[in-house]
């Protein structure tokens, strides 16, 4: 049984980073460095997450589709014949101190001009492979698809990951190893890793998490409509409608200003990319007006106080006809939009006030408010201190 943690994107660009600051550590103490597997469904978002960790540690990114690639020295180099050649570096006088270097052969004339000269052996060498020949300072090597690749490849990866060299040439300095791979369960064309390759490198299972989506779709200005969808229909991403395929979907459409007025089209993109269920669904929750539900702008920043309370009850009902899914999708939305907004503007004293109003009216479930606050002050605690003014606030986020 291979041992694997199941992660989701944050939890996963968490788990790489302390693999990468511990690797350095270990590097600095003269030890061998670890690698990881990162293990997913197609589409679900391994390469992407694993770019954005890049971004996000400012170093290099380097990577390489071993499924798509034919040649072996893409990877690790193509083969060189190198020349023993030898120079007497003793002074004048001295006994003959021979300097001895293998020389590429087609440097041989430079090394000559150098005072060197061929002492009649050679060898065959691998050259660095030309992804790594111009980078400078730390970087991630990400070795995509690998096990969807040939044995040959196989072979060399363990070889890199083993050793961080291939015969003649080593990775430089804070470069660390990463793999993608999708899973060995009869669904995907593999190759299957035996135990004694695996124990080589720590894999990770990346799983989908609708509420982590839901924050980078904020981020990465994705229809809000869409977002609303996808929160109150999690189960529907599977193998085959996966995120990727979702994001086309969503993405294809959000020009539309009224999706009611366009859902012969809508259903017809819908079956072209996510399916007949997916798409069928989605009619389903246009039918019933949930694509014009309160955006968390209104919510955040709209200037009248009743306005906005009055059009969360009208949406998500009271008493009796309360529904709890809308309340969750839309405090959702609220936290997520609060904390991208933060990001580029200043929160206001009547931002905060509104968001201290929402917490401590009668709108929301106390779990939905105590959710929203705390993801609010989680994500970004300096921009949002003045909450924690609020003693209804305090008292809801100690408990």
């Amino acid at each position: 049984m291979t041992n694997q943690v199941s992660l989701n994107t944050n939890e996963l660009k968490d788990f790489l980073t302390h693999i990468i600051t511990n690797n350095r550590h270990l590097q600095e103490n003269g030890k061998g460095m670890v690698s990881t597997e990162v293990i997913g469904e197609s589409g679900i978002g391994k390469t992407s997450t694993v770019l954005q960790l890049a971004d996000e540690m400012g170093v290099n990114f380097v990577k390489l589709n071993l499924a798509q690639i034919e040649e072996l020295g893409d990877l690790v180099g193509f083969p060189i014949r190198q020349f023993q050649m030898a120079k007497n570096i003793a002074k004048e006088g001295e006994p003959a101190n021979w300097n001895k270097k293998w020389i590429d052969e087609h440097v041989i004339e430079d090394a000559r001009g150098k005072g060197y000269q061929a002492t009649g052996k050679s060898q065959m060498s691998y050259c660095p492979p030309e992804w790594i020949s111009d980078k400078t300072g730390g970087g991630i090597l990400l070795l995509d698809d690998w096990n969807r690749a040939d044995v040959r490849f196989i072979q060399a990866v363990m070889e890199l990951v083993d050793r961080q060299e291939y015969i003649s040439w080593k990775l430089p300095k804070d470069w660390h190893i990463i793999l993608t791979a999708n899973p060995d369960n009869g669904d995907y064309l593999v190759q299957s890793i035996d135990s004694a390759q695996r124990t080589r490198f720590i894999s990770a299972n990346l799983k989908f998490d609708a509420e982590t989506w839901a924050m980078w779709a904020e981020a990465s200005n994705i229809d809000g409509r869409c977002i609303n969808f996808l929160l109150m229909n999690p189960e529907l991403v599977t193998q085959e409608t996966n995120a990727r395929s979702i994001t086309t979907f969503f993405n294809a459409i959000s020009s539309f200003d009224s999706f009611e007025a366009n859902l012969p089209l809508i259903q017809m993109i819908g079956e072209g990319s996510v399916g007949p269920e997916f798409s069928t669904m989605f009619t389903q929750f246009i039918h019933n007006k949930l694509d014009k539900l309160v955006t968390p702008k209104v919510m955040l920043t709209h200037d009248s106080d009743e306005h906005v309370v009055n059009a969360l009850k009208s949406t998500i009902g009271i008493d009796q006809n309360y529904r709890a899914d809308i309340a969750s999708v839309l405090c959702t939305r609220l936290a997520n939009y609060a904390l991208v907004y933060a990001e580029d503007n200043s929160v206001t004293d009547k931002i905060i006030k509104r968001i201290v109003m929402l917490s401590t009216e009668e709108i929301f479930a106390n779990d939905l408010k105590y959710y929203a606050i705390r993801e609010i002050l989680n994500g970004n605690k300096q921009k949002f201190q003045k909450l924690m003014m609020n003693p209804e606030v305090v008292k809801m986020v100690t408990k």
